[in-house]
């Protein structure tokens, strides 16, 4: 029974710490992912580029980056710029050390924010591996704001109503590639 109370002490002091610091504040306001992260395997990573045919010219946006392998992938193989978008910090935070580690800090940058609000203006690729739902959200705004000619990629989620200008087989998994069509 004492070291439970011990214990119940322990805990108590904890939470009143955290309240006094404002962390369980931070937590309740925090964003949450509506897709959780998932890695994409390296030979997708190098099918989606490919098939963008990505080029030193290229801006690469990732739209929840996880942990940044697209961006850095393509800075590393084809010297592009890129961008990482991910809301969780602990992801852009580990995103930007493997960037330093790679020796490709200086052409890619992570950002703590959200997919649906960050600007996107400036890409020229977009990658993509979220879901169904969430793609369907984005195409809308995609198609608002990107150029035309700016490519669009996603590992195995589709988006219906949108014909792919190209489908890639990768062992069993999808990659679909689009082009932003010039503006009405």
């Amino acid at each position: 029974m004492r070291a439970f109370r011990k214990t119940a002490l322990v805990v108590a002091a904890f939470v009143l710490l955290a309240v006094s610091m404002g962390v369980i504040a931070r937590i309740a306001h925090a964003q949450v992912p509506d897709v959780r992260f998932v890695a994409t395997p390296p030979e997708v990573v190098d099918a989606m580029l490919t098939a963008a045919r990505v080029t030193s010219a290229d801006t690469v946006y990732d739209l929840g980056s996880g942990d940044g392998r697209i961006v850095i992938a393509a800075a590393q193989k084809y010297g592009a710029r890129g961008v990482g978008i991910e809301i969780n910090p602990l992801l852009v935070a580990e995103s930007n050390a493997s960037a330093r580690a790679a020796g490709v800090s200086h052409l890619v940058q992570f950002i703590q924010g959200d997919l649906f609000t960050a600007d996107i203006r400036a890409a020229t690729v977009v990658t993509l591996y979220l879901s169904p739902s969430i793609n369907e959200r984005l195409k809308p705004r995609l198609l608002r704001e990107l150029r035309p000619g700016a490519r669009i990629v996603s590992h195995v989620y589709d988006m219906l109503g949108w014909t792919a200008d190209q489908r890639v087989d990768v062992d069993g998994r999808w990659v679909f590639l689009w082009t932003v069509p010039p503006k009405k």
